[in-house]
């Protein structure tokens, strides 16, 4: 795998962290593409940096979500998806973190409200998570999207509305997942495990301040690679 040239890392003055792929931490979970050199997997998100009572609101949710589905583990990073994963071949990599530097530039930051539980599962359906949707703060996330989308479709690209939501272009659903397992175990948490959840989240100490995000900062992934972007 070829390192990313100190001319993009210089770019940004923005810490690189370097990441090791280590293959048994992906716990059964399938690749949605064949993995090539030359090829870096990248996703835009928004990186949600969590409290200590997030994380015993979330214990309390995967314990009582295992009592369903014993397979659950939860997540270790949080955040909120941009766009799709999808490949970019190497020579690739500047002009594409270029392009999202420049379109993403004038963005304020801007709160949500993350207080709904909801299961989804990815594409292939290989896999169920369960997160909290965006309840608040949707029509910003939008319009990030819609920029993230066009530097998807400078490169030819799959976006985020075409790729995953073909009933209703218009309307994502924005969510932090919290936890998942190997495939499609929404008939298991859907119903009365769902409603138990969101009754937790209901009754948790300050759930609606806890849940009240403020977003600092975009970041895209790719290979081992993080790229910041500030919002203003």
């Amino acid at each position: 795998r070829l390192p990313v040239p100190d001319s993009v890392l210089n770019m940004f003055k923005e810490q690189e962290e370097e990441v090791v792929d280590d293959s048994s931490k992906h716990g059964g979970r399938v690749r949605n593409f064949p993995h090539e050199r030359g090829n870096w997997a990248t996703y835009v998100y928004i990186p949600y940096e969590v409290q200590e009572d997030f994380l015993e609101l979330l214990d309390l949710l995967v314990s009582h979500a295992r009592t369903y589905t014993s397979s659950l583990t939860a997540m270790e990073e949080f955040h909120v998806s941009l766009s799709q994963s999808v490949v970019l071949r190497y020579h690739w990599i500047n002009p594409f973190v270029q392009s999202l530097k420049e379109r993403l530039a004038s963005f304020d930051r801007f709160f949500c409200l993350a207080d709904q539980v909801k299961v989804y599962t990815n594409q292939n359906k290989t896999r169920t998570f369960i997160g909290l949707e965006v309840s608040a703060g949707h029509f910003q996330l939008l319009e990030l999207v819609s920029e993230v989308d066009k530097v998807m479709e400078e490169f030819n690209l799959p976006t985020f509305y075409k790729a995953r939501h073909h009933a209703s272009l218009l309307d994502p659903s924005f969510h932090i997942s919290l936890a998942w397992c190997v495939g499609d175990l929404t008939g298991r948490l859907e119903g009365q495990c769902l409603r138990e959840l969101q009754d937790i989240v209901d009754r948790f100490e300050d759930s609606a301040h806890l849940l009240r995000i403020q977003w600092e900062q975009i970041r895209c992934k790719s290979g081992n690679k993080y790229f910041s972007f500030p919002l203003r």
